[in-house]
């Protein structure tokens, strides 16, 4: 049978004991006044979490000295190895507000893929900042003259080389062109990149990650390996990762695994190098508005490409190209060696 109170006849309310070293009594109102200042929040919060939601603000993150972005973006389809020259939306590489300062004056680059997108707008840049510019390429000729055109409008040297970075011998050829065109090499930026989506690993065919990988990482070690002996203390080399390789992407499975051995071959090369007092960095983009979006993919999907970054729009090239330059001049980077910078678009990716 339950005790109850004798004036109520209420069940009595067991009084819990104090704890030892109990508080005084300004303690004792310290802390209610505390608790009463969160409730007095909570309750506040409540009241806000009631009112209607505002909508989210569709506008997204504009360029450096655009009026821009252009949203959605075109969606057009290009077929591969997709010319820049023929996308009807075409993507910025100039750099108008970006002012040259001799960081690379004296310097020799080599850019693979240096043809149009990361790769032309990279080689704009080292040539405003005084290096003479090589570009290797596939098969876009018209977009590789225009790129050349650019570098000599900045002051610079160039050289075009078509050819396949899967190839080994190429890769050597290639980068003895250059050192005979210009008496040297500092600077090589791997950026060639083979990506088409597929929407299940069944989807992968022997052939395809098979081009992909020999593209993206084979690419990139035969290249690294020819211009070695040519590369002196104070020299760099620059890689192009991708967000996809630090947090991968369902419908780029390879392309993504092939990101991600990029990023751990540029940290291992560091390690490799580091005593040769040559520096490797990698640059991580987000999506950037490139020929290689368009010539994999088309419509709705690439019209909202970028969305989903936390500015809310693709990159326009001329965007990443500032975090090459940083990664190549000495003057800026010297003691930089094994990191991947991610230039991506989003917080903390």
């Amino acid at each position: 049978m339950k005790k109850t109170d004798k004036k109520s006849n209420a069940p009595a309310e067991k009084k819990l004991a104090k704890p030892k070293g109990s508080q005084s009594k300004q303690e004792t109102g310290a802390v209610e006044k505390t608790v009463a200042k969160q409730k007095d929040i909570q309750a506040k919060q409540d009241a806000a979490d009631k009112k209607p939601k505002k909508s989210k603000s569709s506008a997204a993150a504009p360029g450096p000295h655009r009026e821009e972005p252009t949203t959605p973006m075109s969606g057009q389809h290009l077929e591969k190895p997709g010319h820049e020259s023929q996308m009807q939306q075409q993507p910025h590489y100039d750099a108008p507000g970006y002012k040259g300062s001799g960081k690379l004056q004296g310097m020799t680059a080599f850019i693979t893929g240096g043809d149009s997108g990361i790769g032309r707008a990279v080689a704009v840049l080292f040539a405003r900042e005084g290096a003479n510019v090589a570009i290797g390429y596939l098969s876009e000729h018209e977009d590789a003259e225009k790129t050349c055109a650019l570098i000599e409008a900045e002051g610079g040297q160039s050289l075009a080389i078509s050819g396949d970075v899967k190839d080994a011998q190429f890769c050597a050829r290639a980068v003895q062109q250059v050192v005979d065109r210009f008496g040297g090499l500092n600077i090589l930026v791997n950026n060639a990149a083979f990506q088409e989506h597929a929407e299940s690993l069944e989807d992968l065919t022997e052939e395809r990650i098979d081009e992909t990988f020999r593209t993206n990482i084979f690419g990139y070690m035969h290249m690294a390996k020819a211009a070695l002996r040519h590369l002196s203390r104070g020299d760099c080399i620059i890689n192009t990762g991708s967000v996809t390789g630090l947090s991968g992407s369902k419908q780029l499975l390879d392309y993504s695994a092939t990101k991600g051995a990029i990023h751990a071959f540029t940290k291992a090369l560091a390690s490799n190098l580091v005593d040769k007092g040559i520096r490797v960095n990698a640059v991580a983009p987000g999506p950037v508005w490139t020929p290689l979006n368009p010539a994999d993919k088309s419509g709705e999907d690439l019209e909202k490409f970028g969305e989903s970054t936390d500015l809310g729009r693709a990159a326009q090239p001329e965007e990443l190209s500032p975090a090459y330059v940083f990664l190549a001049a000495p003057s800026c980077s010297s003691y930089i060696t094994g990191i991947v910078l991610p230039v991506t678009g989003s917080v903390g990716a």
